[in-house]
């Protein structure tokens, strides 16, 4: 393998985030080139080294620096233009726009699948209060209808930019959930923390158009689509210790499904 990454000698400010990339481009490998070169590109951006803003250069800039065709830069890029990643300007080149959140469909809490992904997540917590529990929420718990819980509307970003707003019900005297530590990691850790052991979870995913204000605060739209999911997880008792009725920006966020045949 024959590492690949030239930088010109002079180097618009705007470009200058590319020049911390490492492309290492197999020539002999039976993969294409502008694949291994989109995967790599594609990598940056979901780890942060390449963030929204980020200029690339135009096609004879990249060509010149990673020492490629134009063809084979065109196709890379016209690759990740296709996913969302990147967008073309007339007079500037190309651009981040952002990277796609992929979570597994996995019991895990999108704070620390966005942490590992290195998406630097932040939270802002909108509601933090007792409530008597709604219909759907006191059956998922395990409650009568009306009992006291304790309801969490949290806004989760990535880079400063907003994913998905969740709210979540838990039930009465479960653990102290501090608005403070709510805002600087996940729920399932503080779970863990309290020695409560996650087990497993029942759980739908679908999708609608989001409300008005939905739609102000994951900078969207009114009805743009929006991924919606809903979960209820247990401890290893089998005791339900949460319900989650999500959001999630449909143009930033997918779902992974791995699906397997039944012997």
């Amino acid at each position: 393998m024959s590492p690949v990454h030239r930088t010109p000698p002079r180097t618009a400010p705007g470009d200058r985030a590319l020049d911390s990339v490492m492309f290492a481009l197999d020539r002999t490998s039976p993969v294409p080139l502008y694949y291994q070169l989109a995967q790599q590109l594609e990598a940056a951006i979901e780890h942060g080294a390449l963030t929204p803003g980020n200029l690339l250069g135009n096609e004879v800039d990249l060509s010149a620096r990673l020492g490629l065709s134009r063809p084979t830069v065109r196709q890379a890029v016209q690759s990740l233009v296709d996913k969302g990643l990147l967008v073309r300007r007339r007079g500037v080149g190309t651009q981040v726009v952002h990277s796609q959140v992929k979570r597994p469909l996995e019991l895990s809490s999108l704070y620390d699948d966005l942490e590992s992904a290195g998406q630097g997540p932040t939270t802002r917590v909108l509601r933090n209060e007792p409530l008597a529990a709604p219909a759907d929420a006191a059956a998922a718990l395990g409650l009568a209808e009306g009992t006291e819980v304790t309801v969490l509307e949290r806004l989760r970003c990535t880079h400063g930019r907003p994913v998905a707003l969740l709210r979540t019900y838990v039930p009465p005297a479960l653990l102290e959930l501090p608005t403070q530590r709510l805002e600087s990691t996940g729920l399932y850790r503080m779970m863990r923390s309290a020695g409560i052991v996650l087990h497993s979870a029942r759980q739908s995913v679908g999708a609608r158009a989001a409300t008005a204000e939905e739609a102000a605060l994951l900078d969207e739209k009114e009805g743009a689509a929006l991924l919606t999911m809903r979960r209820t997880a247990y401890d290893d008792t089998g005791r339900p210790v949460e319900y989650g009725s999500h959001v999630y920006r449909a143009s930033r966020y997918a779902f992974d499904f791995q699906l397997l045949i039944r012997p």
